[in-house]
């Protein structure tokens, strides 16, 4: 079936976009949260830490063995991203006592440079940027917030680090895996169909799963969707992107180790909701240190 019915949720932004020239590493502050790239090992190995208590002790992922023996999610990607740190200076203790947020950052440049990105395991990125020959692509992974932490200054801090990096590299689009708990893709019929009927990617945006590993996100007419409803059984994550004005694939993937159901989220820069580019500012001003 194919019912696209595309719901006003933004307005892009139009003004230009300015380059974020940071003064130091630090990419912003609100309160006692400070955001910034991770500066040492030692400081990505705690961001790996976080990322098993998170998605291992309380969601359930099973790693590979060595992770698990170690207690940190990591993999061989990890070694050429930035990873995006939140952390806490009101805790005592020393730096990677005080992260409580992060993200794995990684640019098109790098990746090509290197084993790819990480979310072409799942789904066909190389057509995505192919198509869009000249744009600048940045993967977002690894999204992951101390269970204490996930409130709105949190996601805020998390946002003005990626807003100020994306500025910082010239980033034209970011993109990246999207995960719903579980591996039973119907079970997200409504919330998935809501997504496919109102941010469903264009031609330019779109982009399909790895053959044979995909699964159509088209799975209820759309008078069957209740919007109201749709959003309340929406991870906050994917309600996020929504909401600033992310696109989303036709296909949904299974990842077996993590027990999820992924939808690839594609934000354009020049489409992402004028409301928050006003809320941080154009050049990522208004939380910068």
């Amino acid at each position: 079936m194919e019912t696209h019915v595309h719901l006003p949720l933004s307005k892009p932004f139009l003004a230009p976009i300015a380059r974020y020239k940071p003064a130091g590493q630090v990419l912003g502050r609100i309160g006692s949260l400070e955001v910034r790239l991770a500066a040492s090992r030692s400081e990505i190995e705690a961001a790996q830490a976080l990322r098993y208590r998170v998605f291992v002790e309380e969601m359930g992922a099973c790693l590979p063995e060595e992770a698990m023996a170690q207690k940190r999610d990591f993999d061989s990607i990890d070694r050429y991203c930035d990873h995006l740190l939140v952390l806490d200076t009101a805790l005592t203790g020393e730096t990677e006592e005080q992260i409580v947020g992060t993200y794995r950052l990684l640019r098109q440049e790098v990746a090509a440079r290197h084993d790819g990105f990480y979310s072409q395991s799942e789904f066909d990125v190389t057509d995505l940027t192919g198509r869009n020959a000249g744009k600048r692509f940045l993967e977002l992974g690894r999204s992951c917030v101390l269970s204490t932490y996930r409130t709105r200054r949190t996601l805020e801090a998390l946002w003005q680090g990626n807003w100020a990096y994306a500025l910082g590299h010239g980033i034209d689009v970011m993109f990246g895996c999207a995960s719903f708990p579980g591996n039973k893709p119907h079970a997200h019929a409504l919330a998935l169909s809501f997504l496919n009927n109102t941010a469903s990617a264009d031609a330019e945006w779109k982009v399909k799963a790895i053959a044979g590993r995909g699964l159509s996100i088209d799975m209820m007419p759309v008078e069957a969707i209740n919007p109201r409803a749709a959003l309340a059984a929406m991870p906050p994550l994917v309600k996020g992107y929504l909401r600033v004005g992310a696109l989303v694939s036709e296909e949904a993937v299974v990842d077996p180790a993590f027990g999820t159901t992924d939808v690839l989220v594609v934000l354009p820069v020049k489409q992402i909701n004028g409301r928050y580019i006003n809320h941080y500012g154009a050049d990522a001003s208004r939380f910068a240190t």
